[in-house]
């Protein structure tokens, strides 16, 4: 579905991705594990349209969209949930979840839209007159998720979704992500609890200094000793 060739991108005078190439494949959940700094974040932005290319190719369903706007990467199927949640906080939760449904004028289609959401976010659904402010960390996560499958995205791209959550929340929203996959969106996921992430994904990428160092399904990677003493906190002596 999604084809990443030989991406370089910078910052100035800093390489940020060099020579990055990875692949999504349809309704898959792919991961993308890194240290901070490590530019996990930078290849979503580069997908979206967001930062600008030097070199390489990005291909969605075929299309080359590396110079395409963003907006019409959001048109064409794809969605990023950012890090930090960033829910419109003087908006009800209702409000916010309308707002990911921009790109889509069929007010029926919404409408199941909005309803689907609060079937898979039953919280959502009991405070959906509350202002965003007022949620906890988790509940905003879930409004960030919410928001963002209400355009019907064929690619979700989820940015750091346990960020600040305590581990009971985490669960929660690893098993949402889940099913989400399950009603059949593909999912591509970065995230800093490895050992979550690489549980959930079927395949995954190691990203260090803008380099993808290893490769391999998210059960490979749980064993290999570079993962468990880099990533996941395990002593390999």
């Amino acid at each position: 579905m999604l084809e990443i060739r030989e991406l370089s991108v910078f910052y100035g005078g800093i390489h940020a991705l060099k020579e990055v190439s990875l692949t999504v494949p349809e309704k898959q959940i792919i991961t993308l594990i890194g240290a901070n700094g490590a530019g996990k974040s930078t290849v979503l932005q580069a997908i979206c349209g967001l930062v600008k290319c030097r070199h390489g190719i990005i291909s969605f369903k075929g299309r080359e969209i590396q110079h395409v706007a963003s907006h019409r990467i959001v048109e064409s199927g794809i969605v990023m949930v950012p890090e930090g949640r960033r829910v419109f906080v003087n908006l009800s939760v209702r409000e916010n979840i309308l707002m990911g449904a921009y790109v889509e004028n069929d007010r029926k289609i919404v409408q199941k839209r909005v309803e689907w959401i609060f079937q898979l976010f039953p919280r959502l659904k009991e405070r959906a007159k509350q202002k965003a402010g007022t949620l906890s960390g988790g509940e905003q996560q879930m409004l960030a998720l919410g928001r963002g499958l209400m355009s019907g995205p064929e690619l979700l791209m989820l940015d750091e979704p346990s960020l600040g959550l305590a581990p009971k929340l985490v669960k929660e929203v690893f098993g949402i992500i889940r099913n989400v996959h399950a009603e059949g969106t593909t999912v591509l996921l970065i995230e800093q609890n490895a050992k979550a992430a690489l549980e959930l994904a079927s395949y995954g990428y190691v990203l260090q200094t803008g380099l993808i160092i290893k490769e391999g399904s998210g059960a490979d990677l749980l064993k290999d000793p570079v993962v468990k003493e880099a990533y996941l906190g395990q002593s390999v002596k």
